[in-house]
């Protein structure tokens, strides 16, 4: 269809009404749109009406008028769709003490568990939305919430953050819990094994094991049975493909007129928090336990210890941005197939389909994003945290209390490595102060790097081979030409959003599931961002193409 065709009205309803139509339109089939959820789904379904207006060059109140049609009819659209509600999984209503929510930095008892007026005031906060409510909340400690406030931020681009719909999180007394609680316990005992070494690392291999024999473990398989190439690891397309770090983790990022090497500050090997109960009570109230003993040579990537540092202490976005720098100094053969520019003999993309534009998106989408994931994270699910989660176990099994908590996990392999290791059944943390003062659901940093994936896959060329890859030694002080498969765009921007999902796993202070909803949250917002985005433009553009992380097509286009 032709930019300047005028379109009757009625036409560009039914159009847009048809859902049919607009499976067809993502490349999707009914059934896959089911399993993704309306919500998920909904951020991109619309009647495109503006995207047949003339955009030839008009006078000023022209232009005014046909500005106000586009922001217009968006808005009209976020109001009028229909949602999913939302659902928790039920643990807070379930458990009266509230053992099973979130519930850090309130004050606690000596088992640990909150102090049920504090929990009340907390949640008539979160109920009421009032500034004078929050500043009543009890704190245990010095630590203070973290943006609370955040989860009724309004949008003005995309989906609204509380309009995208995600699952619900496993219940606290799951199978699913026990076996993502399990692969954190391994994944902290095995923080200093170099990724290269899981072949051959007898700790690996007893996590291997014990996690073939949990009920619900939810991570990749061979041929039904974890092995030592596919833990930890992701399950998006890319992720079993060549070394575990991707690669936008490893090689050096071009900043203008500099070169970064990807050599980054990390702690020491054994520099392990929250081991001792002491300690594990006094972060459940808001407090640290020391600090980090850091190295005091900077290394690449190559552990869950350094990748766990490194997304300590990242800016919002750091990972995907440092991607985006990478793949724009491959120049147009990197790019998606379809920008406009790739054949123009008289034009360059710049403002619109060039770098300017591309800075621009895989740097803006990660807020939205995050909106997003605290209303979830706040106002829905409060889900504890692993090292609170953990602090459950360990007073189960020491007797002090009875916690209803699966027994994939009270007999397994990982809590008799972790005792032998430090003489309790508490998870080991990365960082001091243990886990954020947030709720674990979903993850926040998973839905940054979400954003910013989907975005670079609408950009970039996701079949583009990456030139001259590397992975690091096992001391970190250097990176090795890697000799396997081809490692292409899209599948190492799979694999760097798992690696930024599961080193938070790594750390202690994320479940598996957290991370991979969170991908999927942020991807979902990013899309529909591209939606607004994709009507903006002048040029005749067939749309953003690109693959969702569940392997799915996706186009967005401005006439489809």
């Amino acid at each position: 269809m032709n930019r300047n065709t005028k379109v009757d009205a009625a036409t560009r309803t039914q159009a847009g009404a048809s859902r049919r139509g607009f499976l067809g339109y993502l490349g999707l089939a009914p059934g896959i749109a089911g399993a993704l959820g309306a919500t998920a789904l909904g951020a991109l379904e619309a009647p495109l009406a503006f995207a047949d207006l003339d955009l030839t060059p008009v006078d000023g109140k022209q232009r005014q008028s046909r500005a106000y049609t586009i922001r217009r009819d968006q808005a009209i659209f976020q109001r009028d769709f229909a949602q999913t509600p939302n659902m928790s999984n039920g643990d807070e209503e379930l458990y009266p003490s509230r053992v099973a929510s979130y519930s850090k930095g309130l004050p606690h008892n000596n088992l640990g568990e909150v102090d049920l007026n504090a929990y009340g005031a907390y949640i008539q906060a979160l109920n009421s939305g009032l500034m004078s409510d929050f500043e009543a909340i009890p704190l245990g400690g010095t630590n203070k919430l973290n943006n609370p406030q955040a989860a009724y931020c309004f949008a003005m681009e995309g989906a609204d953050g509380q309009a995208v719909g995600i699952p619900t999180p496993p219940a606290f007394s799951s199978a699913q819990m026990a076996a993502e609680i399990g692969e954190d316990y391994w994944a902290a005992l095995t923080r200093d094994v170099p990724f290269s070494q899981y072949d051959s690392d007898p700790t690996i291999a007893q996590a291997v094991a014990d996690l073939n024999k949990f009920s619900a473990y939810q991570g990749p398989k061979v041929s039904g049975q974890v092995t030592p190439d596919v833990i930890f690891r992701g399950s998006t397309p890319g992720d079993l493909t060549g070394p575990y770090i991707s690669q936008f983790l490893l090689k050096p990022i071009p900043m203008g007129s500099a070169t970064l090497p990807q050599l980054y500050k990390t702690s020491v090997a054994g520099d392990d928090y929250l081991t001792n109960f002491a300690d594990w009570l006094k972060a459940q109230k808001g407090g640290a336990s020391g600090s980090n003993v850091f190295d005091s040579t900077h290394r690449y990537i190559r552990n869950n210890r350094d990748l766990a540092q490194f997304l300590l202490v990242d800016y919002m976005g750091q990972a995907s941005v440092q991607a985006g720098l990478l793949l724009m100094s491959y120049g147009n053969a990197a790019l998606s197939p379809t920008n406009p520019y790739l054949h123009s003999v008289t034009q360059a993309g710049g403002v619109t389909f060039g770098i300017q534009q591309q800075v621009d998106l895989f740097t803006r989408a990660p807020n939205p994003a995050l909106r997003a994931a605290y209303f979830q994270k706040w106002l829905l699910h409060r889900r504890i945290r692993p090292e609170a989660f953990a602090g459950r176990i360990h007073i189960t099994v020491e007797g002090g209390a009875s916690y209803p908590i699966h027994s994939d996990i009270l007999n397994s392999g990982a809590l008799k490595a972790v005792f032998a290791a430090h003489g309790t059944f508490l998870l080991p943390q990365a960082y001091p102060v243990g886990c954020p003062l947030h709720p674990s659901y979903p993850a926040a940093h998973a839905a940054i790097v979400g954003a910013g994936i989907t975005m670079l896959k609408a950009l970039f060329n996701e079949s583009y081979v990456i030139p001259n890859p590397v992975v690091a030694s096992d001391d970190g002080l250097s990176l090795v030409p890697y000799g396997g498969p081809a490692l292409t765009i899209g599948g190492e921007l799979n694999k760097l959003a798992s690696n930024i999902s599961l080193g938070r796993n790594a750390a202690g202070v994320h479940y598996r599931s957290d991370g991979i909803v969170g991908i999927q949250l942020g991807e979902a917002i990013a899309l529909s961002i591209l939606r607004d985005i994709a009507t903006l433009s002048h040029e005749e553009f067939s749309g953003y193409t690109l693959t969702r992380v569940d392997g799915t097509p996706v186009t967005i286009c401005p006439e489809c």
